[in-house]
C-alpha cells in the first residue's frame, strides 16, 4: 500500500466531527484509507454533511452525558465493525473566552475526564483487539480563552496531559498509545464567532505564535493522522502542541 493508504483496513470513531477540527480529522482519516463514524450532536447536520464523502458515515449523539458513551461505543462497532482509532474531543459548552478566574473552569476539566474516561473504558475491549489501536485526546483551542488566561489555558493542558498519561499507563500493555494534541490558536467556526466579537484575542493569538498566523484545522488533522499511523507505534503518553511555535506563555 502506498503511503496515501497508511489507514487501510483501520475503523476510526471521530467525537466532535461536524466541523472544525473534527471534520477535518475525519476527512484526513478517511483520505488515508481508514472507515470513519463521524459523530455530533443532534442539531449538527453531521449525518447531512458527510452524506457524500465516501467512506465517513455521520451519526448524531449525545456527547455530554458520560453514562451514554457506552451506548454510543456499541453504536460505533455496529457500524463500523470494530474500532482502531478513537479522537476524543466534546462540545462541552462554556461562554468562550474564558476569563483568567474562571471558576467554572474545573468544572470543565472534570466534565472533559468523564467523558473521556467513560468513552476510552468502553472502547477498550475493541481497542484490544486491534493490531493498531490508538487513543487521541483533543485539547480545547486557545480561543477558547481570553488573552490574559494564561494559567487557566495552561491548567486545561496539564489536566490533558496528565490524563492522558494515565490512560497511557493502563492500556500500554496492550499495546494501545494513548495521546493528546493540544492546539493553539486555530481559525475553527467556534473561533471565529469569537474571534469577530474581540478582534483583540485574535491579535493576541498571532502575536504569540512564532508562526505569526492562525492555525487551521487541516494543520492539527495531520497531526492526528501521525499518532494514528504505525509512524506512532512507540510515541504513548506524550502530547503535540500545534501552535506554530509559542512566542510567549
Amino acid at each position: 500500500m502506498g503511503a496515501a493508504l497508511r489507514l487501510y483496513g483501520l475503523n476510526a470513531l471521530v467525537l466532535n466531527a461536524g466541523s472544525g477540527i473534527g471534520e477535518a480529522v475525519a476527512r484526513t482519516l478517511v483520505k488515508h484509507g481508514a472507515a470513519v463514524l463521524a459523530v455530533d450532536t443532534k442539531n449538527s447536520g453531521v449525518e447531512r454533511h458527510f452524506a457524500a464523502v465516501r467512506g465517513v458515515t455521520g451519526m448524531s449523539a449525545n456527547l455530554v452525558d458520560a453514562d451514554q458513551m457506552p451506548a454510543l461505543v456499541q453504536q460505533a462497532v455496529d457500524a463500523l465493525g470494530g474500532i482502531d482509532i478513537l479522537v476524543n474531543e466534546f462540545p462541552l459548552s462554556f461562554e468562550a473566552p474564558m476569563p483568567a478566574s474562571a471558576e467554572r473552569l474545573e468544572r470543565l476539566l472534570q466534565s472533559r475526564a468523564a467523558l473521556t474516561l467513560s468513552v476510552c473504558r468502553a472502547a477498550l475491549p475493541y481497542l484490544k483487539k486491534s493490531p493498531a489501536g490508538r487513543i487521541i485526546n483533543m485539547g480545547f483551542v486557545r480561543s477558547s480563552f481570553a488573552a490574559d488566561a494564561h494559567d487557566a489555558s495552561n491548567r486545561a493542558e496539564r489536566d490533558l496531559a496528565n490524563l492522558t498519561r494515565a490512560l497511557a499507563v493502563e492500556i500500554g500493555e496492550f499495546g494501545i498509545t494513548a495521546n493528546y494534541v493540544q492546539p493553539g490558536g486555530v481559525m475553527t467556526p467556534d473561533s471565529r464567532d469569537v474571534f469577530r466579537r474581540n478582534k483583540a484575542l485574535r491579535d493576541h493569538c498571532i502575536k504569540n505564535s512564532a508562526a505569526r498566523r492562525l492555525g487551521e484545522p487541516v494543520d492539527i488533522a495531520k497531526v492526528v493522522l501521525f499518532l494514528a499511523s504505525n509512524d506512532a507505534v512507540f510515541v504513548s503518553g506524550t502530547g503535540v502542541a500545534v501552535d506554530g511555535g509559542r512566542s510567549s506563555g
